[in-house]
């Protein structure tokens, strides 16, 4: 059977498609820019707020999962380099891979909250992150690491699941306007 143009149809994004991911991209990287100039230290290396966890949260539930994934790569990437290093890029894309993965499959099922999905996340992203550091160090002692990395990653998402649920109703009603 020989395909016609109109058999064959691309998806294209519409313009509002367009400006919400990078209005979304903005946002993520305005919140990691904010969380490099709060002076919160934890005492703990690579324990940080994830402020910037709050735009793909947010696109999850506004957006889809390849939108969210987009947004986070690209955040990832620009943060990096605006305010990291190559080292900070490959560990913060392995975290967020991970915790995006997991974050999708969980906002699939429709019976968690915002908030528990957030506590994955956040425990997911920490769980990646050591994983590349047992990778690239090559000591397997850094598993010794994971009591103190599960707990920061509940702590922070609850915090940032906490905004988001408070958030979102109202996101949700600006984006619906538009």
């Amino acid at each position: 059977m020989k395909k016609t143009r109109t058999s064959v149809k691309k998806k294209h994004l519409s313009a509002k498609t367009i400006a919400v991911l990078a209005m979304m991209i903005a946002l993520a990287m305005i919140f990691s820019y904010v969380e490099t100039l709060i002076p919160i230290n934890f005492g703990i290396p690579g324990v940080k707020l994830g402020l910037a966890n709050l735009a793909i949260v947010a696109a999850l539930y506004l957006l889809d999962g390849k939108q969210a994934l987009l947004i986070s790569v690209i955040r990832i990437i620009l943060s990096g380099f605006l305010f990291g290093n190559m080292a900070s890029i490959m560990y913060s894309l392995a975290g967020g891979l991970l915790s995006l993965a997991v974050m999708i499959l969980l906002t699939k099922t429709k019976k968690l909250s915002v908030v528990t999905v957030s506590i994955v996340g956040g425990i997911c992203h920490n769980i990646g992150q050591i994983i590349v550091a047992i990778l690239v160090v090559e000591n397997l002692k850094l598993v010794y690491y994971i009591p103190v990395l599960l707990i920061s990653g509940f702590v922070t998402g609850l915090l940032i699941g906490i905004v988001s649920q408070l958030v979102l109703p109202r996101v949700k009603r600006a984006f619906q306007s538009v």
